[in-house]
């Protein structure tokens, strides 16, 4: 059995507590794709942040952004 991302439940934890905000700058400086896929999976489960589309979008261009390779890696 896989351990959860304890960063998914952090993040979901803020968007619980209504700090929108706080939680879309950690989807920006997230970790890992793994961990981003955990959040949308956990977000999946409410229904009221199913239908919050600034959320999802943050969380899609995120998977996106992290899948890609760099262009540009510094030393």
């Amino acid at each position: 059995m896989a351990r959860p991302a304890p960063w998914a439940t952090k993040v979901v934890a803020l968007i619980q507590a209504g700090n929108k905000s706080a939680a879309l700058a950690q989807i920006k400086v997230a970790p890992s794709v793994r961990d981003v896929q955990a959040l949308r999976t956990l977000v999946m489960k409410h229904a009221q942040w199913k239908t919050d589309k600034l959320l999802l979008e943050a969380v899609d261009d995120q998977i996106a952004s992290l899948s890609h390779p760099r262009l540009h890696r510094s030393p």
